[in-house]
């Protein structure tokens, strides 16, 4: 039932749309790793506002095996780029921790991906940009994004749309089908996106739009996550007065 053509140049008309609201004239600004999602979102915010006001931010923490990928799609679409590595932040806010307060295993591995988004920020702010939030439906379903990391930004014009049909835009758009189907690796630990997930995305997307699924684990699964998780998907809650103290009369 995905209309590619018809969502694609819906989503560019409200990219242009956003501009025109809340920064007309400004860049569209965003990391780039060279995958799906990144490589998507750059496409069309290309297709909206034009390849001058595109800037793509690689944020390698120290060697990135792929950053090839990055390369290429900056090449393809004829953005300009800059490279920032990451790793001499990361490492520093690592070594500035005090002794005797030991980092947890979640901490280091959501680190990283703050301190790229602060680097885009920093980029965007200077740039004169607007920050390109590239997060799918697919993974913000189960929470799959770092908060204040990947989860950030200013405008997301991809969240609504699951990972099949981000794929599908991508091609729709012309990306060469090595960045539409590089296999996704969450960039922190090294593993696959799906390895860490314990199913694939085309399970979870078919379950997303139709509620239908075979292995009553995977989808007990993916239900505990989708609960586990929507706080991400939420403003951070704010104490009212003029209600609270209504409520405790």
């Amino acid at each position: 039932m995905f209309d590619v053509q018809k969502t694609t140049q819906a989503c560019v008309q409200w990219i242009r749309d956003f501009f025109e609201e809340n920064g007309p004239g400004c860049n569209a600004v965003l990391g780039i790793s060279g995958g799906k999602d990144s490589s998507v979102a750059a496409a069309l915010c290309v297709e909206a506002l034009g390849k001058d006001r595109v800037i793509g931010v690689l944020m390698p923490n120290g060697e990135q095996h792929d950053i090839d990928m990055a390369h290429l799609l900056c090449e393809h679409l004829g953005i300009e780029n800059y490279v920032v590595n990451i790793h001499d932040a990361v490492e520093g806010l690592k070594n500035a921790i005090p002794a005797g307060l030991e980092l947890s295993t979640q901490s280091l591995t959501n680190l990283p991906p703050r301190i790229r988004m602060a680097t885009v920020y920093a980029v965007s702010q200077s740039r004169n940009g607007r920050v390109v939030n590239t997060c799918n439906l697919s993974e913000d379903w189960v929470g799959y994004s770092t908060r204040y990391g990947d989860a950030a930004g200013d405008f997301s014009p991809m969240s609504h749309l699951t990972v099949q049909e981000v794929k599908a835009v991508g091609r729709y758009l012309g990306l060469p089908e090595v960045l539409v189907e590089k296999v996704p690796i969450d960039g922190l630990c090294g593993k696959t996106d799906e390895d860490n997930l314990g199913f694939t995305y085309a399970v979870l997307d078919r379950y997303i739009r139709t509620g239908e699924i075979e292995d009553p684990e995977t989808k007990e699964r993916i239900d505990r996550l989708h609960k586990r998780n929507l706080f991400k998907l939420q403003l951070m809650p704010s104490f009212d007065p003029e209600i609270e103290t209504k409520a405790a009369e």
